[in-house]
């Protein structure tokens, strides 16, 4: 039986879990696959450093050339994380015309055109299903399963992290910082939680997402992101008096006036399938024209879900290889749509208002609203002594208009402050 050899760069967390499934699921994946994968060569910084795993010493190395360049490596396998020096690594193999295997979800959503255009001179192929959603096999979705359809909307929960900080408050009653401090504990949040708890992870894996639904470049920065640190527990109380569930969304659709891609939390309907995801589990909603409605649901992070998606694209790059087949998964952005500004989409739109509580203040407020042509929907008054917490959602309307009306409340001599104000996904 041919083998191929596998140079991984990087043996941490999704490293190990890796060389665990290779190791482990050998015998099966060589039956499935007609051909034997064998770990070559291995980066690290320490080859001392103990990682649990029986790894021979004589796999592991410094070098970062004896990975790519290794004359025995035909897959360069980069799970070490972060741009640099990951970017410069995989262009190297690119450039030799090694299959390569990513993922690296900050690469991809920074210098994804750069790495396809290089793969796609030295005629080979780059994947990377782990760089978004974990386990759930997102990315061969789009590119192959549903190729046919035009993509109408992606809704993702695309962050264990914060949609297993916002259960723990919304099942448990916590407030941020304690359902933060939970999530720190138990490992589903760095030390430095930012780019998480601030929708820049979602932002990042929402615009590789969209690029591939809509065969347009999305990059990092165009993402527009909002993260959930202003959510408390009496606006998760108040939404679900509506019906309602909270959860940070990466949205990303096609409008006749271009893209939509952000990154918010949102109010959801009980009765959409994302309300139900929970913890720290992930799950993608997409819309297409044929297909209609489907969601893909599993583990977003973590070694073993992350390590079967790497692994299932290195034999995908095995298999082409085994046929003599390279240069199948190339770029497919071959429109440029124009992204529409936040400012230019529209919504509903949650309100929590703490106002006086006297005759007359809900009229000078709905006026306010009205002047700015934002229609209300439903309005909940709760009183709590002098100040009464006003909850309002809107109808659909041009974010511009609701902001515009937002500043003009907050100088209301009855308004002590516009609490919060969340977008609603529309059912």
């Amino acid at each position: 039986m041919r083998s191929f050899g596998i140079g991984l760069l990087g043996l941490g967390t999704v490293g190990r879990g890796v060389y665990r499934v290779l190791q482990e699921n050998g015998e099966i994946i060589a039956s499935r696959l007609g051909a034997r994968l064998e770990v070559v060569k291995i980066l690290v910084r320490d080859p001392k450093k103990d990682r649990g795993l029986a790894v021979p010493p004589e796999l592991l190395t410094t070098d970062p050339q004896e990975v790519i360049s290794h004359p025995a490596v035909d897959i360069v396998v980069e799970v070490m994380g972060g741009v640099e020096p990951a970017r410069r690594y995989v262009l190297q193999a690119l450039e030799q015309g090694k299959m390569v295997v990513t993922a690296n979800k900050d690469l991809l959503a920074l210098h994804g055109r750069e790495l396809f255009d290089v793969a796609s001179a030295a005629r080979t192929d780059l994947f990377f299903e782990a760089s978004v959603a974990g386990g759930i096999p997102i990315i061969k979705i789009l590119k192959e399963s549903l190729a046919a359809n035009r993509i109408r909307e992606i809704i993702g929960i695309i962050n264990g992290t914060t949609n297993y900080i916002l259960t723990r408050m919304s099942e448990e009653g916590l407030d941020f910082a304690l359902a933060l401090s939970e999530a720190q504990k138990h490992g589903y949040a760095e030390a430095d939680p930012r780019a998480d708890i601030e929708g820049l992870d979602a932002a990042r894996k929402i615009a590789i997402l969209a690029s591939i639904a809509f065969n347009s470049r999305v990059t990092f920065p165009e993402v527009y992101a909002e993260g959930i640190s202003r959510i408390e527990p009496a606006d998760i109380k108040y939404a679900r008096e509506l019906g309602y569930t909270i959860k940070l969304l990466a949205l990303a659709r096609e409008t006749e006036k271009g893209l939509e891609v952000r990154v918010h939390p949102a109010l959801v309907s009980f009765k959409h399938p994302l309300a139900s995801v929970r913890d720290v589990f992930n799950a993608v909603f997409v819309r297409g024209d044929a297909v209609g409605e489907t969601m893909f649901y599993g583990r977003g992070a973590g070694e073993l879900p992350t390590a079967s998606a790497v692994v299932g694209d290195i034999m995908t790059a095995a298999r082409q290889l085994l046929h003599g087949v390279k240069g199948m998964w190339g770029c497919t952005c071959f429109e440029q749509k124009p992204l529409v500004p936040v400012e230019e989409t529209e919504s509903c739109f949650y309100l929590r208002i703490k106002a006086v509580d006297r005759p007359g203040v809900l009229a000078g407020i709905a006026g306010a609203f009205g002047r700015h042509e934002v229609s209300l929907a439903a309005v909940i008054q709760k009183t709590t002594g002098e100040v009464a917490d006003l909850v309002l959602v809107t109808h659909r309307v041009k974010e511009a208009n609701l902001r515009a009306a937002e500043e003009e409340l907050k100088k209301l001599p009855t308004v002590e402050a516009v609490a919060n104000v969340i977008r609603v996904l529309e059912e």
